[in-house]
């Protein structure tokens, strides 16, 4: 396998400093479909002055639109000798990385590649006019600060045991996640660490079997240092204590119980994509709003092209780019088609949709401090389980309730109807009818889920707070996930829940497919698409890497000792103070 790009190789920026910047506005009059800098949301230094970062991205050219003589880089062992010899025309600009889509996924890659190899050149391709609005903005996500913690469906109890491996594996990664955090605040690439908050997660059950599996689940995790903290709790007086919205008008003669997670966490990670994007920006990179990628070919030397769209003009542009990744949500899935690469033969994706109660009334939010978990009702997806949750938006606190399914053939929330039957090859019709054929039982959820009224939500709400008042509660729309459907040898195709990353052999492309737990891992999936996409030159990055991520290639949950330590150390670097 070769680096990625195959042979054209990574160099320095070409005409990339800090003027190339365009960034979510507000600030000056849009010009040539490039809109300047937010500086208030990525960090950009205020006496700055933004010029066209398109113009900055064109071509220095040496005759015909010719560049130097042909020299090639191998790109697996980081060897740059030149510039590659192509024809561009002269609206072709070029890079050496591009991201396209501005969420967490995208600002995480590009914040580590600017840590690893400052004088690449990237830029980042969005199109809509701000970072994070789809599936990273806060009110799109169903849940946040996944740790395996408290979501049940992590802990399936199977033959009479509890198998806790799911919840195991989430957590060593969301750890993972934390000591990059840690590590970008003490090192000034987060600026602000208030879009982390210590935030319990818990796990609540009703009923005598629901008691008994929350305890069984508890004595099973009991032996890992991750689960450590957990404790069990099954007396109303102390319930009432720890939750007093939970208990205000509860009939305790139920049994019910609580799994209580102290060292949870919520997560804004709009606030914490805009500042990695702010970071990334101040280093050199350009950022390209309201561009919407409509197509990417592969290039005879093994880059690729991006065609893209400027929004706001209606001028066509292009990109050269020697690496391409596709964090763009559920739009990652349709350029992945484009590409035409062999690796996304057979994948199809199946839109769910989201809506949530929520409410700012202090008085609520002062009641209770916590993310609540319940028992994922038959048929919902991983994650599907109804959750109450405080939640910190833009320093506010909120409730929110949910999630409700929904169902739109949009794979983006601001996305188009057409989007679902576009996606439809002849290569993964199997597929998706093989993964119909076997997920009736969800099928029937969704429908159930369409049917639901303002008096069924709220019914399922005072589940949780029986003293709900419906005049406190809105009902909002969530963001689109859009599901894995992937080739199966049985059944034709199966429906997957969670993140898949699909990339070319030779490495010089990979997109992000899928969903939850998503962004709460989004570090151990980047740096999973480094692993695969730049295999001769992850070796020499692991020793910064280790810097980054002190535990990396261990197993915390079989490391005590080293679990305290860089717990400790990335709490007080994130300035985690417990509620």
């Amino acid at each position: 396998m070769t680096d990625a790009a195959g042979s054209v190789g990574f160099g320095p920026p070409s005409n990339q400093g800090c003027d190339d910047v365009a960034l979510p506005g507000g600030i000056g009059s849009q010009r040539n479909g490039v809109l300047p800098v937010a500086r208030q949301d990525v960090g950009h230094p205020a006496s700055h002055q933004v010029s066209l970062a398109w113009r900055s991205l064109l071509l220095i050219r040496a005759g015909a639109g010719r560049f130097r003589p042909r020299a090639r880089d191998n790109l697996r062992d980081g060897t740059a000798q030149g510039r590659i010899n192509v024809r561009v025309s002269e609206s072709t600009a070029r890079t050496d990385v591009a991201l396209v889509g501005a969420g967490i996924m995208s600002a995480t890659l590009a914040a580590l590649l600017r840590l690893l190899e400052p004088q690449w050149s990237i830029t980042l391709v969005e199109r809509l006019d701000a970072v994070a609005v789809e599936s990273s903005s806060p009110w799109n996500n169903a849940g946040t600060g996944h740790a395996g913690l408290c979501e049940l469906n992590y802990t399936p109890e199977r033959g009479g045991s509890i198998d806790i491996t799911k919840a195991v594996l989430i957590n060593e990664q969301f750890q993972v996640t934390r000591q990059f955090w840690a590590y970008a605040v003490e090192n000034g690439v987060l600026t602000d660490p208030s879009f982390l908050n210590a935030v319990p997660h818990v796990s609540f059950v009703r009923g005598a079997d629901g008691v008994d599996y929350l305890r069984r689940r508890r004595q099973a995790l009991a032996h890992n240092p991750l689960f450590a903290a957990t404790e069990l709790i099954d007396d109303a007086d102390e319930f009432a204590r720890r939750l007093p919205l939970m208990a205000a008008q509860r009939d305790f003669s139920e049994p019910v119980a609580l799994n209580w997670a102290p060292d949870g966490t919520d997560v804004d990670f709009g606030s914490l994509a805009k500042q990695l994007v702010g970071f990334c920006v101040r280093g050199g990179a350009t950022a390209l709003f309201g561009h919407e990628v409509g197509n990417l070919t592969r290039n005879g030397d093994g880059s690729w092209t991006l065609r893209m769209l400027d929004r706001h003009t209606g001028e066509k542009r292009k990109l050269a780019a020697k690496f391409v990744f596709i964090g763009a949500g559920g739009g990652a899935l349709p350029l992945l088609q484009k590409s035409g690469i062999n690796e996304v033969r057979g994948f199809a994706g199946f839109p769910i949709g989201g809506r949530f109660l929520r409410t700012d009334n202090p008085a609520l939010t002062a009641e209770h401090r916590a993310k609540v978990y319940g028992v994922p009702a038959p048929g919902a997806p991983p994650l599907g389980a109804l959750h109450l949750d405080l939640r910190f938006v833009n320093g506010k606190s909120w409730l929110v309730f949910g999630p409700y399914a929904g169902w739109s053939p949009k794979y983006l929330k601001h996305g188009h109807a057409s989007d679902l039957p576009r996606s439809v090859r002849w290569n993964n019709v199997v597929s998706m009818l093989g993964a119909g054929m076997t997920e009736k039982t969800l099928i029937a959820y969704l429908l159930r889920q369409l049917r639901l009224t303002r008096a069924d939500r709220m019914r399922a709400l005072r589940e949780f707070a029986p003293g709900a008042a419906d005049p406190d509660w809105e009902l909002t729309v969530a963001g689109q996930r859009v599901q894995v459907i992937r080739p199966a040898e049985k059944t034709g195709g199966a429906l997957e829940f969670g993140t898949t990353v699909v990339g070319s052999a030779d490495g010089s492309i990979a997109g992000l497919l899928g969903g939850s737990p998503g962004a709460s891992t989004a570090v151990p999936i980047m740096l999973d698409v480094l692993r695969g996409c730049f295999a001769n030159r992850y070796q020499a990055w692991l020793p910064r890497l280790k810097e980054m991520v002190p535990s990396l290639g261990t197993q915390l949950s079989q490391e005590p000792r080293l679990y305290d330590e860089v717990r400790s150390w990335s709490a007080q670097a994130l300035q985690l103070n417990s509620l």
